[in-house]
């Protein structure tokens, strides 16, 4: 029986996708649950898997394009129960033929001694050598190679007159390029990141943050928090409930602009960023204000996992409101992060360093990080957008507010 494998539904607004990489050959034989190839679309990869066992049949190749339902290849389930007799019967094809191999060489090696032998021995009669006859034969080839033409050496090489830069020029250089195709995903970060250049007046606002505090309630909690959550308490809670504190007190900063009107979101929808091999993608944690800390950290921990394996969905990634993205995982200590239209503004955490601070007259060491704040200026003034990142900052830095929603 062969089953259809049909291009699957990805979201409302998604009809086609382009074929992108194949892990499994036409005619290979699959398992259950194998991977068998990748569907690139403008807002999500999505990896198509093996519903049964057998041998695959592809109807299309790399980079083509296809619609939502449309059947893209089949699998033979006969296939896999021949399979073993199959193996079997080459395996005793191999052996059969091994066998066959070595009688032929054992023939021909005797062949081969046979027809060496002197021909006295082949008489029975016992052959002797003196030892007049050896040095005489030995006398004999030493002449012989005496009167063969010397061989000739190759002359050294001399230096080049032209020089070493002009004889380097002459030697045939490999290419320092190679090409590669961008991917559906990259092709459509690049437009968006252009787009956000060209329509929205950008800026960016800086501040730093101690994070002395909040790191000593994790440190504290860490292992309570685990045991009864299922889940570690990390830091981008905080920032997720600190962002949205100040998005109520700020409403611009969750607003966007459509043909001559301001839209005010008066829900909370936080797009977290996350890196994959293939580019950055940003999975929307929804109602991030009705959330609690344990509910948000499982919530970016399933989005990352789903990100990871290509499982996201199009809802997934769609009705994000404000974004969080968190450089300082790669070691970035300062950065300017691009807005995400049609939202109006972007976070950017960094790297946590140690670093000395004046605190009441005192020289401490303290756990610090800057804060980026990217904006769209059409919408939100310098002095709204000042505001918005200290007011994240305090609460960063006082997060037992957070904690009692104060």
């Amino acid at each position: 029986m062969k089953i259809e494998i049909k291009v699957p539904a990805m979201g409302e607004s998604i009809s086609e996708a382009t074929i992108g990489e194949i892990f499994k050959a036409p005619g290979s034989l699959l398992q259950m649950d194998d991977e068998i190839l990748e569907l690139e679309t403008d807002k999500v990869n999505q990896s198509l898997f093996a519903k049964e066992a057998g041998r695959l049949e592809l109807t299309v190749k790399k980079e083509d394009k296809v619609t939502v339902g449309q059947v893209i290849g089949f699998i033979d389930t006969e296939a896999k129960g021949n399979d073993a007799k199959t193996q079997e019967t080459s395996k005793e094809s191999k052996a059969s033929k091994a066998v066959e191999k070595k009688e032929e060489v054992a023939k021909g090696s005797k062949k081969a001694i046979s027809e060496a032998a002197p021909k006295e021995a082949s008489s029975g009669k016992e052959v002797r050598i003196s030892k007049e006859d050896f040095l005489k034969e030995e006398e004999d080839l030493q002449k012989k190679s005496s009167e063969e033409k010397p061989i000739e050496r190759a002359a050294p090489l001399q230096d080049s007159q032209e020089g070493p830069l002009e004889a380097r020029k002459n030697v045939q250089e490999e290419p320092f390029e190679t090409r590669k195709k961008m991917s559906k995903i990259r092709r459509v970060i690049a437009e968006r990141l252009v787009q956000a250049k060209q329509e929205i007046a950008m800026l960016t606002t800086f501040n730093e943050v101690d994070l002395f505090e909040l790191m000593a309630i994790r440190e504290r909690y860490k292992d309570v928090f685990l045991k009864k959550y299922g889940v570690k308490l990390g830091l981008m809670s905080f920032f997720v409930k600190a962002a949205i504190k100040a998005l109520k007190a700020i409403p611009e900063v969750n607003a966007y602009i459509e043909r001559d009107e301001i839209v005010y979101r008066n829900y909370y929808n936080i797009g977290v960023a996350v890196s994959l091999d293939n580019g950055l993608i940003v999975p929307v944690i929804k109602g991030a204000d009705k959330l609690s800390f344990a509910e948000i950290e499982k919530k970016i921990v399933n989005l990352a996992e789903k990100a990871r394996e290509g499982k996201l969905s199009v809802d997934d990634l769609q009705g994000g409101g404000f974004t969080i993205t968190n450089g300082g995982i790669f070691g970035s200590l300062l950065s300017t992060p691009i807005v995400n239209p049609p939202q109006s503004a972007i976070l950017g955490m960094h790297t946590i360093k140690k670093r000395p601070v004046a605190l009441n007259d005192e020289i401490v060491i303290r756990p610090m990080m800057y804060l980026a704040l990217s904006y769209d200026h059409r919408i939100i003034d310098g002095k709204e957008a000042v505001t918005f990142l200290v007011m994240i900052k305090e609460a960063l830095e006082d997060p037992s507010r957070l904690l009692l929603d104060l």
